[in-house]
């Protein structure tokens, strides 16, 4: 989808905060500790391409994403860093990984053998563990050995590259089931007959609360974009986070409406008396929720709500007085002394920021400054 450039609507991207972000957590984690920028979906929708050569440029020691198209859409951008593929690869798409110099996810003997019959040749791999995330990866010690000898075997084939689990908990003041998974991914990688360049269990919000288990490679996602990984502001998190990320657009039409008059889809608002309504070039195809209906927005520093509800392109508000078609809105950031962030945002649409931030679509321009 293109983005919609002769409309006012757009993302803002701050790199400076980017920039103070990553650096940050390189400075906290403990030297020669490789980080990983996570820029998988769109990069958390600050813009996969423009964010990963970013992080590259300010110290990030490899990406991480979700897909092999994201990662061959920033190899096709010049970028030479290491991406791993975080999630399980068809085995048919091997052979391109390991020719664009693409780390893939293993988790079972048999994708290794159907890559053998692939005939793909060295691909580097990770080989995830499941630790109690119930997702992917090898659940017991028997089957990881085994995997690991018949990697060990096919030396032409495979380069192990890493080890790696992920905690379903980090974030929990509550450390019981965390400190099961710590205990369990420390006795599935114990003793293995391989040896990897990278092992790694620190997702942002095991990055920041238990740096003692940053091993020798993090994976910094949320944090990278200046927001807490809780979904929330507790518990306080080591080192400022500034969100890296605004959203905007301006009133493109303005009315009066009389008491007793109703404003949008199913009628759902009933003005109480005479109000100025303006409209609002955005809606949930761009990622703003439907349900952010009775929520506010920033005008001229001041907290106007939404009222009806969110329409496929548009929405309107309530102003306090008459104000021009092409005023500033902010649905995502500052203005004046009043600010919104994705979290707030993702505390009223009942979700976590990193639904808020993901459901932004493409048809919204990214803007770098």
């Amino acid at each position: 989808m293109l983005p919609s450039t002769h409309r006012p609507a757009y993302v803002e991207v701050s790199l400076d905060n980017l920039k103070h972000n990553l650096q940050s957590e390189i400075a906290s984690v403990p030297k020669g500790t490789a980080v990983f920028a996570v820029v998988k979906a769109n990069a958390y929708g600050h813009g996969l391409v423009r964010v990963a050569q970013a992080e590259v440029e300010y110290g990030a020691s490899g990406l991480c994403v979700t897909t092999l198209d994201e990662a061959l859409e920033i190899r096709n951008a010049g970028i030479k860093v290491p991406i791993l593929v975080l999630s399980i690869t068809p085995v048919q798409h091997a052979i391109l990984a390991a020719n664009n110099d693409i780390s893939l996810t293993i988790g079972s003997l048999d994708w290794l053998e159907q890559a053998v019959k692939e005939n793909v040749s060295d691909l580097k791999i990770h080989i995830g563990v499941d630790s109690g995330m119930g997702r992917i990866g090898f659940r017991n010690k028997a089957d990881l050995i085994e995997a690991c000898n018949y990697i060990k075997d096919n030396p032409d084939k495979f380069i192990p590259e890493g080890l790696f689990t992920h905690f379903a908990t980090a974030d929990n003041p509550d450390k019981t089931y965390f400190l099961k998974q710590v205990a369990r991914f420390k006795e599935l990688k114990s003793d293995l007959p391989l040896d990897f360049k990278y092992v790694h269990c620190a997702n942002t919000a095991t990055a920041l609360w238990h740096q003692d288990l940053a091993i020798n490679m993090v994976r910094f996602g949320i944090g990278l974009y200046g927001l807490n990984p809780s979904g929330t502001d507790i518990p306080e998190v080591p080192f400022e986070l500034r969100p890296a990320l605004s959203l905007h657009s301006e009133l493109v039409f303005v009315k009066e409406i009389a008491k007793g008059e109703k404003v949008g889809y199913g009628a759902t608002y009933t003005s109480d008396k005479s109000e100025w309504i303006g409209t609002v070039p955005i809606g949930y195809a761009d990622g703003w929720l439907r349900r952010m209906q009775g929520y506010d927005v920033l005008i001229n520093g001041q907290r106007c709500q939404i009222v009806g509800r969110i329409c496929m392109d548009q929405f309107m508000v309530r102003l306090p007085k008459e104000l021009p078609v092409g005023t500033k809105v902010t649905l995502i950031g500052k203005d004046g002394n009043e600010k919104i962030t994705a979290t707030d945002a993702a505390k009223y649409a009942d979700t976590i920021n990193y639904e808020i931030l993901c459901c932004l679509t493409d048809r919204l321009p990214r803007i770098y400054k």
